[in-house]
């Protein structure tokens, strides 16, 4: 009965360790998108759910500037987003973008900066009116998005190099 148990308890801890990790999970985290970990940390509103989700993405873009996106389960991701960032209202747009995530904030440095440097988020789509806000707590955001950016690996084509080889 030995051996069994063991290998039992193999199998079992394989499967465990295979299951996927859930891309909208409360708090702040890589992004586990696909192609997205070394190049974005992922925030998400605190009851996120794989079928219902707000998060905030703050993602290296490929011209190495940081971008800062909305995943969300809702389906219209572009356009006025209302949001109260540690007692301070504002309200930003989003563009389209090439990103896993939807939609990219317009100007977001103000927006980054309360990200890193702040305690909450509340964030609602402005055609939203009647619905709640959705909470992204924003304890670790800081570490997560250094950490994220600092393996940065944008995918842009090298350029060439402007000296020949004997050069070099």
């Amino acid at each position: 009965m030995g051996p069994y148990r063991t290998q039992k308890a193999l199998i079992m801890a394989l499967c465990i360790a295979a299951t996927p990790v859930a891309a909208q999970q409360p708090g702040w985290h890589y992004s586990p998108l696909p192609g997205e970990g070394d190049r974005a940390a992922l925030g998400c509103d605190r009851h996120a759910t794989q079928d219902d989700f707000v998060c905030l993405a703050v993602r290296c873009e490929d011209d190495f500037t940081t971008g800062v996106h909305v995943h969300t389960s809702r389906p219209g991701k572009l356009g006025l987003w209302e949001m109260t960032l540690d007692r301070e209202n504002a309200s930003l747009a989003t563009e389209p973008s090439d990103a896993p995530y939807g939609g990219r904030f317009k100007d977001s440095d103000w927006l980054l900066e309360r990200i890193e440097q702040g305690t909450f988020v509340y964030l609602r789509h402005v055609d939203d009116e009647a619905g709640s806000f959705a909470y992204i707590d924003l304890t670790g955001s800081l570490r997560a998005i250094n950490r994220a950016l600092a393996y940065c690996a944008p995918r842009v084509p090298a350029p060439s190099e402007p000296n020949d080889g004997a050069g070099v």
